[in-house]
């Protein structure tokens, strides 16, 4: 601890020299899961990549003490040993505990335990004064730590959380149900939700009138003569394409025993999908071959990297947006009417929080009239024709037709009236003034698309000029720096003079 006290200390002390010029920071974790444009001005900011520690896991209180870039895999790998797994991992190896709290982060298993911040007991956070505070869910400030969780970095900077595991398993027997219909995919859904013995639910939606529910249970038991199914291997099946195939339309369900680590980190591989959209642009052959001839580029970690150099983001639709059971059905026929985008990614959401957790952006989480105790999230990720920013507004206005949520680690093209609309502005600006955070810019001014960023972005990048808009080499620009490695989110010269402000590919990633 006494090394994590000095890096906190340390934070504490440049943050009250930024709120003495009431000026705002961003903070540097090293790389990034969000596809919003990035820029980092070096004078500006705060370097918190090195708080990627570990620092307990306690076996008797079924917790993790946690730095906030601690990443996915580093924390399964922990935990494991220990006979234990978090209640929520999120489904890329890269992103962190940190950004899983501050970005609304959810998976299969948030139909059990709530978004990742639910799973988070306690945390530390130094405020925008310096002063260093730990909040809980329920008995220590419960409006700081509900106030900090999906605030992405507004209300202060978190450097510790406590976060709640379960005992562990081998395996996970993923059994996957077929269905012709949304109108009975929603069904299976909603009927393996309620069933208290399933651990893990999401689905897939292939086409129009085809999906697959895919259903798990932590199990220590392989039967007899039934091989383990694996998906983080090379030479591995994509995860997805393998459910495509083995779950055929009105076919009985399939059951599958996978690894636990291979079954928490089964979309990494490919990007859920997103990854076949690159063998499009490249105009190359999609296969077992080539995915395994360029399996290191089809990692997330490595995709976002290519991602942000390329500056791609902006030819493509990435939402994930939840709506209530009752309006699923009409929101999946309106995309498939507008947008067409298959495979969509459906995944049962909790949403409802403790009374104590009506504070913060989402405070109407708390509110069981407000809110309903489930939402369905649809994955909404591929290229488009036409007016990209018109389509993602429509979905946004779409959304508050049917009072819905987006996760904002995407771009988010509302007005900030339109924004505020969806999301509790009074509970989020009380916390921010109690706990001396309202001169920062505020959720939306961090989420909010900026043409301006994505200039510097593009200047940053050292693209030449005259290729960012020629097809291909704006991709192979993000490929070949992603194959280079190294930081993506600040400039060479700027890490040169700032001394020490590194990318830690390996351990940090996060949705802010």
């Amino acid at each position: 601890m006494e090394e994590h006290n000095a890096a906190v200390s340390a934070i504490a002390g440049r943050l009250k020299e930024f709120y003495a010029r009431k000026e705002p920071f961003r903070v540097y974790h090293g790389s990034t899961n969000s596809t919003r444009a990035v820029h980092k001005d070096r004078d500006k900011v705060i370097d918190t990549s090195s708080l990627n520690h570990i620092l307990s896991v306690d076996k008797g209180k079924k917790t993790a003490l946690v730095e906030p870039n601690v990443a996915m895999d580093q924390l399964v790998t922990a935990t494991l040993a220990q006979g234990l797994l978090p209640l929520v991992v999120m489904e890329f190896p890269g992103i962190t505990a940190g950004g899983g709290f501050s970005g609304s982060a959810g998976e299969s298993s948030s139909c059990r335990h709530g978004p990742f911040d639910s799973t988070v007991q306690s945390i530390e956070i130094v405020l925008p004064n310096g002063d260093i505070a730990r909040a809980s869910q329920s008995a220590a400030n419960p409006d700081l730590f509900w106030g900090a969780a999906s605030a992405f970095g507004t209300l202060g900077i978190v450097t510790l959380l406590e976060i709640q595991l379960r005992d562990a398993r081998a395996y996970v027997e993923l059994t996957h149900h077929p269905a012709s219909s949304f109108t009975a995919a929603l069904a299976t859904l909603q009927a393996q939700v309620a069933d208290p013995s399933v651990d893990y639910v999401d689905g897939i939606a292939f086409s129009a009138s085809r999906f697959v529910v895919c259903a798990g249970r932590l199990t220590d038991t392989l039967p007899a003569g039934q091989k383990p199914r694996s998906y983080l291997r090379r030479r591995d099946p994509w995860f997805y394409l393998d459910v495509q195939k083995r779950a055929a339309p009105s076919a009985q369900p399939v059951t599958d025993y996978v690894p636990v680590q291979d079954y928490l980190f089964r979309w990494d591989r490919g990007g859920f999908w997103v990854a076949r959209y690159a063998y499009r642009y490249f105009l190359t052959p999609f296969t077992g071959a080539t995915r395994a001839l360029l399996d290191r580029f089809m990692h997330a970690r490595v995709m976002y990297h290519a991602l942000h150099a390329s500056g791609l983001a902006d030819t493509y639709i990435v939402q994930d947006v939840g709506v209530p059971y009752a309006r699923a059905d009409a929101f999946h026929a309106w995309l498939h009417e507008q947008l067409g985008i298959y495979p969509l990614w459906l995944c049962p959401l909790r949403l409802r929080r403790p009374a104590a957790g009506a504070h913060g952006l989402h405070a109407d989480f708390a509110d069981a009239a407000a809110t309903p105790e489930f939402m369905l999230n649809f994955g909404v990720w591929g290229p488009v024709r036409g007016d990209h920013v018109r389509l993602n507004r429509a979905i946004e206005a779409k959304l508050r037709e049917m009072a819905g949520k987006k996760t904002l680690y995407a771009q988010a093209y509302y007005t900030e009236d339109e924004f505020w609309l969806s999301y509790s502005r009074a509970a989020y600006e009380a916390v921010r003034a109690r706990y001396h955070a309202d001169h920062l810019p505020s959720v939306y001014d961090k989420v909010k698309v900026d043409e301006g960023a994505k200039a510097r972005a593009r200047e940053g990048s050292r693209m030449p000029g005259a290729l960012r808009e020629v097809r291909p080499f704006q991709g192979l620009y993000g490929v070949y720096k992603a194959w280079r490695g190294g930081d993506y989110l600040l400039g060479k010269e700027k890490r040169k003079k700032e001394g020490g402000l590194r990318n830690e590919e390996d351990s940090t990633a996060t949705h802010s």
